[in-house]
């Protein structure tokens, strides 16, 4: 084709116009064909392949992630469309995320007969899912706390979160200063790169004097403009390292940034934060701060929530302590003074005094992707279990025809199969321990948060799809969530706010109901008071069939509900020694006139340890029986009624 230039400007205009036509045609050739039913897919593993000693490498892995996990959130809060390739397990020889693709596409599946359809760049993946945001929000580099400013943000007004990074190769030069150049709505800094949280002055936008620090102004910002004004879908929160993880990616599991997880909790509007929990440390990512600066802002951040929270004043906050990089003495380069598992505790102590639990995407396995696809799924109104008949254990010899326990010559043994308080762990452990061969040969207890439906509904439903006589399933920590339920109770340290069993209650039977639950596995006081009489009140309320606290006395009848004290954790991962410590513990608690009953906790085990472990217990002590849930509890009930000294929680 030719055309006749009328002057050089003209010219030169069109000569633009046509090579940014052949521009977008040659992108658009990237990206295929819209189809309604399809599921398009987009592979985010070129971000493990990064030299993590290079920076530029480690900006790129950080900025591509939290990008598109954001993208994702906006563009699944409807409909489940964009589906992540990403989350690799150190268990399984597949990678997790097509595991779960792949059994969801089955004939008769969920995703049976839906196309997929891959976009093999990030350019073309925005420009496939542009009309589904508005723009940008743009974060300072610098104050790292922007970042997940940013993501909140990002489900509120619908925007990408974009590090600021004028580099000529960085994701900001790519989309918003070339490229696509999406508008930038939203600027967390000035737009020649200068702070506007600077610990200094006032906090932007309001009438308060910083605090000090740039991190926690960031924060109180949040808290103003989208917290107090309801903005926020304030019943969800995120607590996910911000972007400090890119100083020390390699202090645990490349994938444990978790910016992969954001993409539910801003497709519910959430509003995150990476706070410090320790009233008398300054964190080390903000080391000039006045002690206890964090956890003041997080207590403010909570009540704003708890204030906002009206219909579901139940909390839920996605993810954990950053173990491996801020906080706690567990790693050289954390900076903390505290241990892991007592940060955690104190952070746990501090977000139930505001009515509010962890999804605790805990170090390790914390890294999840998809949640946000995976909300969709088609749960069953209810799933429910078989509980025992008195005449079936008299007909198994466990009661004598005059309803007492058979207990002559027995010890009696439960395990409680965990940790499953989050998401995360169940959604990468499942392969290889759920479909581990040797499940079903053994009666096993699976303690499972019900809360977890809400991020990896389709796990939950395959496991009482495929469950064997032989599972059993029952609340983990400590019920709906774990929170410590005893900051709930009247009067509440840290909060001061009115009891919320009642609010605890509600929520958890709504869960209980679905999954058919009546066994709360465990329950963890950690930092908080032991439950009182209303604590056991509310808990019986929904968990009429046993619970399992970590303190207080040794056994307990409360209102029909038995109650045995935690004793043990037995997680060695040698089958003989694992039993040896179950052997040895049975015959102490003998020695010192404890009821036949032993509950032992276990962290992600597989059928084949447990099934192995009970052999050598057998060889070790042929007395010790492995009961299933009801069979134990029912049979313990039973007991305490037959032995008041033991109902009345004299056993110490």
């Amino acid at each position: 084709m030719f055309v006749k230039c009328l002057n050089g400007k003209s010219c030169l205009k069109y000569m633009l116009l046509i090579l940014g036509f052949f521009l977008t045609s040659q992108l658009s050739a990237d990206i295929p064909a819209a189809s309604p039913d399809a599921i398009y897919l987009y592979d985010l593993r070129y971000t493990f392949d990064i030299d993590t000693n290079d920076s530029q490498q480690v900006k790129m892995a950080w900025d591509h992630c939290h990008t598109v996990a954001a993208l994702q959130g906006l563009v699944n809060r409807q409909n489940p469309l964009l589906y992540l390739r990403f989350t690799n397990s150190q268990h399984a020889d597949k990678n997790i995320d097509d595991y779960w693709l792949d059994k969801l596409s089955q004939p008769s599946q969920w995703l049976h007969n839906r196309p997929v359809q891959t976009i093999h760049d990030i350019n073309a993946l925005i420009t496939r899912f542009r009309p589904q945001f508005k723009g940008c929000v743009v974060y300072d580099p610098k104050v790292f706390a922007t970042s997940n400013v940013a993501s909140t943000i990002a489900g509120v007004e619908n925007l990408l979160p974009i590090r600021y990074d004028p580099a000529p190769k960085s994701l900001y030069s790519r989309l918003i200063a070339n490229g696509p150049k999406l508008p930038v709505k939203i600027w967390l800094l000035k737009p020649d790169g200068q702070s506007i949280f600077t610990g200094k002055g006032q906090i932007p936008d309001t009438n308060r004097s910083s605090t000090g620090s740039a991190k926690c102004d960031a924060y109180l910002w949040l808290k103003s403009r989208y917290l107090d004004t309801g903005r926020c879908n304030s019943s969800f929160a995120a607590y996910y390292i911000d972007q400090y993880w890119m100083k020390k990616p390699r202090n645990c599991v490349l994938n444990h940034h978790c910016l992969t997880n954001h993409d539910y909790f801003i497709s519910k509007k959430a509003f995150f934060f990476d706070l410090h929990v320790w009233p008398e440390e300054t964190p080390i990512d903000d080391p000039l701060q006045k002690p206890g600066t964090d956890r003041e802002t997080l207590k403010e951040l909570l009540l704003s929530a708890y204030q906002q929270s009206g219909k579901d004043p139940i909390i839920h906050i996605g993810g954990f302590v950053p173990w491996a990089y801020k906080y706690t003495a567990d790693h050289p380069e954390a900076g903390g003074k505290h241990g892991g598992v007592d940060s955690e505790w104190e952070y746990g102590k501090i977000i139930s005094a505001y009515n509010a639990f962890m999804d605790a995407d805990a170090i390790g396995y914390g890294a999840m992707a998809n949640a946000s696809f995976y909300q969709h799924f088609p749960l069953k109104k209810n799933y429910p279990q078989k509980w025992i008949t008195h005449k079936n254990l008299i007909d198994r010899g466990f009661l004598t025809p005059d309803g007492r326990v058979n207990f002559k010559d027995r010890d009696f043994l439960i395990f409680y199969v965990g940790d499953y308080d989050c998401a995360a762990w169940l959604y990468q452990r499942f392969l290889d321990i759920w479909d581990d061969p040797n499940r079903g040969k053994l009666p096993l207890m699976w303690c499972i948060s019900p809360i977890i439906d809400r991020r990896a509904p389709m796990a939950m439903h395959f496991m009482r799809q495929t469950a064997t006589d032989n599972d059993y399933f029952a609340a983990a920590d400590n019920g709906a969530g774990y929170l410590e339920p005893g900051m709930l109770q009247e009067p509440r340290e840290i909060s001061h706010l009115p009891s919320g069993l009642d609010a605890w209650a509600k929520h958890c039977k709504i869960f209980f109901s679905r999954w058919d639950l009546s066994i709360t596995g465990f329950i963890i006081y950690a930092h908080g008071p032991e439950l009182n009489q209303k604590g056991l009140d509310c808990y019986a309320s929904f968990s009429p069939n046993g619970i399992i606290p970590s303190r207080g006395p040794a056994t307990l009848l409360h209102n029909n509900m038995p109650v045995l004290r935690h004793d043990h954790d037995v997680n060695e991962s040698n089958p003989v020694d694992a039993a040896r410590h179950v052997v040895q513990r049975i015959a102490q608690r003998r020695e010192q006139n404890h009821p036949p009953f032993h509950w032992f906790r276990n962290i992600l085990k597989t059928p084949t340890w447990y099934l192995q472990t009970y052999n050598e217990i057998k060889k070790q002590n042929p007395r010790i029986e492995l009961l299933d849930a009801p069979t134990f509890f029912e049979l313990y009930r039973i007991y305490l009624k037959n032995h008041p000294h033991a109902a009345q929680g004299d056993i110490k």
